[in-house]
């Protein structure tokens, strides 16, 4: 092999290598893109011509073409603990009095206090300087892999740099929190919104959801980025928390400046309250503050508990309010007719985002709040991402105030509207109302229901208003329009094609499935799957009386009588016909009873995140094999399956010795019967 050539290439890997960590970890670029792109695309020629010189740290190594099939289980070398939270400074000043109680008498405590950056957490394993390994938390004990995704992450550095001190570097594991930026998530909803697909929740939930995709390079599209927070090694050098982010800084990674040695809860209580008044201004979203002890040593003593270390801290801030004028209120109808009042808004930044309306719930909680048009009200941003009117702002009225009254006709298509004696909502009761007819069909494809991918809200409504979907049955001749729908603006023939297949996949959803999809009022998903074990036929269903429908467990007047009002409308045993046509699943077969057997009597409760299949799924599973999901932990459950980011029912299962599984422990449980 020529030597040059080799010197060239590892020439060009560590100034690409400098580049990008300009780039990507310090925003400072010192070389223009078109610069960029020559060195790149000669690494990448020379590597072709020499493919006994690629290495896995090669920055044209980031981006594989591979799809992940599975995400394997690993086991993490230090768990991943979960913090404990707190809301306010009284609760900040007993976690300091614990700590100092827990070590020996007069030694100095100090904290270092971070930003919680509302992401997800990852683990990355570096052995010899290279990048060897990336697993999500899971269940603190065990996560997932996903090395080849976090990879495409171009601010995770796949070779360290060289670091003075004469530290044992040789193996470690960096803790670090991988987030999307505010501009890259509205962007991103964008143009998923325009495809007509769903868009994401939240910043959060799109890092999440991304770091889980089988294709890397739909990841690497995504434009994801991380802050490392904590450096663990077994080399025993490492004496200070403060000094680890000062060497995971040299070693090449991006951590949050934003961060301070304190040396009383006094300082950290002003810096978290510094934070707090910053928030607004990031580009990315935090949720509150972390504090650590900043002493290793110090850590290692005061040990953890449960699932949470004693030595640290989360204090989460206040849901972010801001006040703005109600300028009116405009009624929504959703797909059952019901009506809901919308405070539309003068414009008001909040949370990162500009908040312009504003959900009322209904005319009870409108005359509870005494709103009225022209008011200054108070707007909260729920769980940091959800706005709600919380109330009036005292003393601002000037008496030019007008009262908020109900709408006598639809605001859609002016029919009259009815309100049911004992109901606070107001219903719209036109069959073809258009409002009515899109959110049916919204709610039909959701994947609650049908779970048809890519037919989102804005791909629905672009197809209703172009004659294509008039009653969810027509969702199965789409197939029939397909050459038209190619030539729809923005769409095109894969995504078509795309839409069509999943069309087609839905057809394999169960009864149940396929009774909540027909969108009857008051039969939720749990209702669906009760009445569907029960009955095990649409047919069936379709001839029981009220109260052979009332017989059901949990199943009351109200549902009963809206099945019977449901299956009276012609329309909809039209629609009813025209999709078991189509060879939807309108029965049960027969249970098998070995699957019946398997968790038979067995009471479970779900919490967190499972990352290989939905909470529903896990319900489905669980129900499918005899077993019974609720909601609460008591001594009567006999396993609480917990995911990512499980919360209280955790802690008290913990607290009631129920036996605990992780989702790898549970498909265990379920075994080859999935």
């Amino acid at each position: 092999m020529n030597n040059n050539i080799k010197n060239e290439i590892d020439n060009l890997r560590e100034l690409i290598r400098r580049y990008d960590h300009e780039y990507y970890v310090l925003n400072n670029s010192t070389i223009n893109d078109f610069d960029y792109d020559l060195l790149f695309k000669k690494l990448e020629q020379l590597e072709k011509e020499n493919p006994g010189l690629i290495s896995p740290d090669s920055p044209t190594q980031r981006i594989g073409s591979d799809l992940t099939k599975k995400f394997n289980s690993v086991k993490h070398e230090f768990p991943m603990l979960s913090l404990a939270n707190t809301y306010n400074e009284g609760e900040l000043f007993e976690f300091d009095r614990r700590v100092r109680e827990n070590l020996p008498a007069g030694e100095i405590v100090n904290y270092v206090v971070e930003l919680k950056i509302d992401g997800a957490s990852v683990s990355l394993t570096y052995s010899g300087g290279k990048l060897v390994k990336a697993a999500t938390r899971g269940d603190g004990e065990s996560g997932e892999e996903i090395t080849a995704n976090v990879r495409t992450i171009r601010s995770v550095p796949l070779k360290l740099r060289e670091v003075e001190g004469g530290y044992d570097l040789s193996r470690i594991e960096v803790r670090g929190e991988i987030f999307m930026d505010l501009e890259s998530f509205r962007k991103m909803n964008e143009e998923r919104a325009a495809s007509g697909e769903k868009t994401f929740a939240n910043p959060r939930n799109s890092a999440a959801g991304t770091l889980k995709l089988q294709d890397p390079r739909i990841v690497a599209s995504r434009n994801l980025d991380i802050f490392v927070y904590y450096l663990l090694s077994n080399s025993g050098q490492l004496q200070k928390h403060s000094e680890n982010l000062e060497i995971l800084e040299k070693l090449g990674f991006k951590v949050n400046p934003l961060h301070k040695l304190c040396t009383s809860m006094d300082e950290v209580i002003k810096f978290c309250a510094e934070m707090d008044e910053l928030r607004e201004k990031l580009p990315y979203e935090i949720d509150g503050t972390v504090i650590k002890v900043d002493s290793l040593s110090q850590q290692k003593t005061l040990g953890s508990i449960a699932r949470s270390p004693r030595w640290a801290v989360a204090y989460k801030f206040k849901a972010k309010v801001a006040q703005t004028k109600l300028l009116k209120v405009t009624w929504q109808v959703g797909r059952t007719g019901a009506l809901t009042p919308v405070a539309e808004l003068e414009p008001v930044f909040l949370g990162g985002s500009t908040i312009s309306r504003a959900t009322l719930h209904n005319m009870d909680e409108i005359r509870r709040k005494d709103l009225k048009t022209g008011d200054t009200v108070f707007i909260e941003k729920g769980g940091d991402v959800i706005p709600k009117v919380t109330g009036v702002v005292p003393d601002t009225r000037m008496g030019n105030e007008s009262e908020i009254s109900e709408p006598e006709n639809c605001p859609v298509c002016d029919s009259r509207l009815n309100k049911p004696e004992d109901e606070v909502a107001l219903y719209c009761e036109n069959p073809v109302c258009g409002a009515k007819i899109k959110g049916s069909l919204i709610h039909f494809a959701s994947r609650g229901a049908m779970d048809i991918e890519g037919l989102g809200e804005s791909l629905i409504n672009m197809f209703a208003d172009l004659g294509y979907l008039r009653t969810s049955a027509d969702i199965y001749k789409l197939r029939d329009k397909a050459e038209e729908l190619i030539d729809i603006e923005r769409m095109g023939e894969k995504s078509i094609a795309n839409i069509l297949n999943a069309i087609e996949i839905s057809k394999e959803k169960p009864f149940d499935k396929v009774l909540f999809a027909l969108g009857i009022r008051y039969v939720g998903a749990g209702a669906a799957k009760k009445l569907a074990n029960h009955f095990r036929s649409i047919d069936i269903l379709m001839n029981a009386s009220e109260e052979e429908i009332e017989a059901v467990p949990e199943i009351g007047p109200s549902i009963s009588r809206s099945i019977k009002e449901f299956f009276s409308n012609p329309l909809n045993i039209e629609i009813i016909d025209s999709l078991r046509n189509s060879a939807l699943n309108f029965k049960l077969g027969e249970p098998d009873q070995m699957e019946k057997k398997l968790f038979d009597g067995l009471t479970f409760v779900l919490t967190g995140t499972l990352s290989g299949m939905t909470r529903e799924k896990a319900r489905d599973e669980i129900e499918r094999f005899g077993g019974t999901v609720v909601s609460s932990v008591s001594k009567k459950t006999n396993y609480v399956i917990a995911g990512e980011s499980a919360g209280s029912k955790l802690d008290k299962a913990l607290q009631l010795g129920v036996e605990v599984l992780n989702e790898n422990q549970f498909l265990a449980l379920l075994g080859e019967k999935l």
